[in-house]
């Protein structure tokens, strides 16, 4: 089943898709369908479940590995991302204005639906309540070390939309056979397929909660292929997973927000 969560008629929702629509999950609307574009979307994830932590994987695919110059790293490259990043489907993101390259990231984004703590691989699929899209852009300018990105080149308002969809894992057979694309302004960019991943899901959540323990809602974003190219303002931008969903974001300038 594909979950959303939406602002309509001035409040926020649970929704669910069927037959094209919008399903309301709200006692109050209850089964009250709307259209996609009456509704201001939101990120997929209900407030109880909203994201503690949002671990972000660096080179985890090697073609963008090798499209940047470096070697494939020997254990997962990671970092830490701020909630107030994230934002909705069909939203806009602002590219600060003077900088010189921003990029988008087309990524699978996965959600942890209960407790993990030193989970096996074997074990770890059990653990995931579902996989969105995000798209983590980044800004070069600020980049002073790729292995551990600082806070402006990842973190800012804005930058990290996702959804459109939370999808149960139980409809996602197979994270690892999902082909990925982003498209700017209707022209591909970017293909690549999450079988290319260095380190699978089920490693990943294995290794972070090795260490850590992972809570309901928390993000994974698994990394992007390579294929990245700058974005400027007016620019319309499709992060699309096959079975997952598509993206759809839009630059704005900083002096318009």
């Amino acid at each position: 089943m594909k979950h959303a969560r939406i602002a309509w008629a001035g409040a926020v929702h649970d929704a669910v898709e069927v037959d094209g629509q919008l399903e309301l999950q709200t006692p109050a609307f209850k089964g009250r369908r709307v259209g996609f574009d009456e509704v201001v979307w939101l990120p997929p994830l209900a407030p109880i479940n909203r994201p503690r932590t949002v671990l972000a994987l660096g080179l985890n695919y090697a073609d963008h590995a090798k499209e940047l110059a470096f070697r494939a790293p020997e254990e997962p490259l990671a970092f830490v991302k701020g909630e107030a990043s994230l934002t909705g489907h069909k939203a806009f993101t602002v590219r600060p204005d003077g900088v010189n390259f921003m990029h988008y990231e087309c990524e699978l984004a996965v959600v942890i639906g209960q407790p993990a703590k030193r989970v096996k691989k074997a074990d770890a699929l059990h653990y995931v309540a579902g996989y969105t899209v995000a798209n983590d852009y980044a800004i070069r300018d600020y980049l002073e070390n790729w292995y551990r990105p600082n806070l402006k080149v990842k973190n800012r308002d804005t930058c990290t939309p996702i959804g459109p969809w939370l999808v149960d894992a139980a409809d996602v057979p197979d994270p690892q056979a999902l082909a990925l694309r982003t498209t700017v302004n209707g022209t591909v960019t970017q293909q690549g397929n999450t079988r290319d991943m260095i380190f699978d899901v089920a490693t990943l959540i294995e290794y972070f909660s090795g260490f850590m323990t992972l809570m309901p809602g928390d993000l994974i974003l698994t990394g992007t292929p390579d294929g990245v190219v700058d974005c400027q303002p007016g620019d319309v931008i499709v992060t699309e997973i096959d079975g997952i969903g598509s993206l759809i974001n839009t630059i704005t300038s900083e002096s318009k927000a």
